[in-house]
């Protein structure tokens, strides 16, 4: 038997999210295993979140699955899509029956035999709610390529033991049925997966870890609960399954990702630790008006660092409290940079569903009409707001120079000192956007100089007069914007104020 991958992750409810720490396999494992331990790079609660919000949106007015529902869940058949209409109406239904999630402990995939059967091997936490007959849901992190219909899952934690998905282009998840189990003891699922052929096999496998260069299980999976139950069944440690306020903070990932420049590459440099930072400023309810004014305000690129998102806490409540003049700025400014970004929306080629992402942002970011703006929907409009700004001006055009000389042809204009645009690449861990337009100054020097200082007339008289051996006058950037870094985790919302970072003004120095 052949290792492919193992993954230990601390257990979770689905309203928290972040990343997994790895811990090494068992001795028995690691005789056998082909790769080491790697944390599983997932939020299963921004999963979730998608989840629940394609199945609230999934029965249509006479109580039938919609049109294309099936195919992303890999159901094959509408005969087969009873499960699936019943988590959509535990959705839509009771607040009493109202669904909960598991994320397992531990992923294994293996592939066994002369035929290449793989098997995935799932580690679960006690938990009572583990006596309940749950849903596995599979939810591919990237679109499989290719298809791969009549997939068959087979095991006895599965009810019926063998059960049949068909993967499409436009398969998200794969939605299987299992068993309750007896107690709330450790449990370990084993599930093999056939295919037709060697050739499908392998592109099974390909999708399950990612492609060919692949070295991580490429799906994240969990397990929903639905059904009427008292309290002593509800997990001791869990909270609702989705917040608004979680739906945001996924939605707001989701978005940045699809709209903001990437860059493929990868720094293995510590960046996050080379960069000088101002002392991090906390973002909630002990904000001072002079303090969110100035980030309102602030011209500055907002990145947002998801990174620190915690797997084992839920994501601290965000409130900010401004003062109701302040609250109308705020108000303005968005609505007014939302329309901004709708536009760019509609002229750049952007992910395919920003413009629904934007839509629900602004919906779970709303003011109440006629109440009071509660602290929450503060918090929410604020980010939103310093996130649209950044993307705005990602899409604005790049400065030029400033040329005020009448009567300079335009190629002497185009070499004066200015700024130009100059986009470098982050180290991923710092957030997202991971590129960021820090500009850059070119050009010549030559008298008259724009924003020469006294040294530099002087310097460069003597240099042209003289023909000294000394430097000439540099186009340098003389005056800077800071990078703002709001990183969210399990403590709350923090600010990091980066100085000095993107230049602004260009001067000969």
């Amino acid at each position: 038997m052949s290792r492919l991958d193992f993954f230990r992750c601390g257990a979770l409810m689905l309203c928290c999210a972040g990343l997994c720490g790895a811990l090494r396999p068992t001795a028995t494992e690691a005789s056998s295993a082909s790769t080491g331990a790697q944390p599983l790079q997932s939020s299963a609660a921004c999963v979730a979140d998608d989840v629940f919000t394609l199945l609230r949106d999934a029965v249509s007015p006479d109580g039938e699955l919609q049109n294309g529902i099936l195919s992303q869940f890999g159901i094959c058949a509408a005969s087969d899509g009873s499960a699936l209409l019943e988590l959509a109406k535990e959705r839509n239904g009771n607040q009493r029956h109202g669904l909960e999630a598991l994320q397992p402990t531990g992923v294994l995939l293996a592939e066994e035999g002369e035929r290449g059967t793989l098997t995935l091997t799932f580690d679960l936490p006690p938990s009572p709610l583990l006596t309940l007959s749950p849903a596995l849901l599979l939810a591919f992190e990237t679109p499989p390529a290719g298809e791969i219909p009549d997939v068959t899952f087979t095991s006895q934690s599965l009810h019926p033991h063998a059960q049949t998905a068909c993967i499409l282009g436009g398969t998200r998840y794969v939605l299987l049925t299992a068993k309750a189990a007896e107690g709330n003891a450790h449990q370990r699922w084993r599930i093999s997966i056939g295919t037709k052929s060697p050739d499908m096999s392998q592109s099974l496998k390909d999708i399950l870890i990612g492609g060919k260069s692949g070295s991580k299980v490429s799906v994240v999976p969990l397990l929903l609960f639905f059904g009427e139950r008292g309290p002593e069944t509800r997990y001791r440690h869990s909270s609702p399954l989705t917040s608004s306020q979680t739906s945001f903070l996924c939605e707001l990932k989701r978005f940045l990702g699809d709209v903001l420049p990437r860059d493929p590459r990868e720094s293995s440099r510590p960046l996050r630790d080379s960069l000088r930072s101002l002392p991090p400023l906390t973002l909630g309810l002990s904000s001072s008006d002079a303090v969110l004014a100035g980030l309102i305000n602030s011209s500055s690129i907002t990145i947002f660092s998801f990174g620190s998102w915690s797997s084992v806490s839920p994501v601290q409540r965000g409130e900010l409290a401004f003062s109701p003049a302040l609250l109308e700025e705020l108000k303005l400014r968005l609505e007014q940079t939302a329309g901004t970004i709708a536009t760019v929306i509609g002229e750049e080629p952007v992910g395919p569903r920003a413009a629904e992402r934007l839509r629900r942002l602004r919906d779970l970011s709303a003011f109440p009409v006629k109440e009071p703006a509660a602290g929450e929907s503060q918090y929410r409009a604020f980010l939103l707001l310093k996130a649209l700004q950044t993307v705005a001006r990602a899409y604005s055009v790049p400065r030029g120079p400033r040329d005020t000389r009448a009567g300079s042809s335009p190629s002497a204009r185009a070499n004066m000192c200015g700024l130009r645009s100059l986009t470098v690449s982050l180290n991923q861990r710092l957030g997202l956007p991971n590129t960021v337009d820090i500009n850059n100054c070119h050009g010549s020097c030559a008298f008259p100089m724009i924003n020469g200082n006294n040294h530099a007339v002087l310097l460069n008289f003597h240099v042209e007069e003289a023909g000294a051996e000394e430097r000439a006058p540099c186009c340098v950037p003389v005056a800077y914007d800071s990078l703002e870094v709001v990183d969210l985790n399990e403590h709350g919302t923090y600010l990091s104020i980066k100085p000095d970072m993107v230049a602004k003004e260009c001067g000969c120095r």
